[in-house]
């Protein structure tokens, strides 16, 4: 069995999370959230053991049947927020997230599901409408030329309801 790098204590959450960054025609693969109305990149927990590389190719295969491949590293984000909702609802959160650029075989593009394992809609939404779109966490949709064109690794702390670049 595998377990991912979380952790919860007393009234504080953590997780080891990442996040692919997938283009195709323009578009940019989401999650769109089951209990809530925002979108969120699709990733996972990476699991004890596991390199953070190895586990988004995982997740991404696991959600979206893709085999999509690494690239580059794109956004390294601390995030701290107040949790809502699920069994995180009112706790402290501290996330570590790493954000990859992925490139996608072009005879896999076709193997995409619409419909995660866990009930939720995968969203090819067009790049042009990510920044007026509910994309978590907001520092996604209010830097996303700069997360698609830059070739730096771009290093992200949100919290407090505001982000800084590092």
């Amino acid at each position: 069995m595998k377990y991912d790098c979380c952790f919860t204590k007393e009234s504080n959450w953590f997780r080891y999370r990442t996040g692919g960054i997938l283009l195709h025609d323009d578009k940019m693969l989401f999650v769109k959230c089951a209990v809530d109305d925002y979108y969120y990149m699709v990733g996972g927990g990476v699991h004890l053991g596991e390199t953070s590389d190895a586990c988004i190719e995982r997740e991404v295969f696991e959600e979206t049947g893709i085999h999509a491949e690494v690239q580059s590293i794109a956004v390294v984000s601390e995030n701290f927020f107040k949790g809502f909702g699920g069994n995180i609802d009112g706790f402290d959160c501290h996330t570590i997230e790493f954000y990859y650029r992925m490139q996608i075989p072009d005879d896999d593009i076709s193997l995409c599901k619409s419909v995660t394992d866990d009930g939720e809609k995968l969203v090819w939404l067009p790049i042009d409408e990510i920044r007026t779109s509910n994309i978590k966490p907001d520092f996604i949709k209010d830097n996303i030329e700069k997360i698609l064109n830059e070739r730096n690794i771009i290093h992200i702390i949100e919290e407090k309801g505001g982000y800084r670049l590092l």
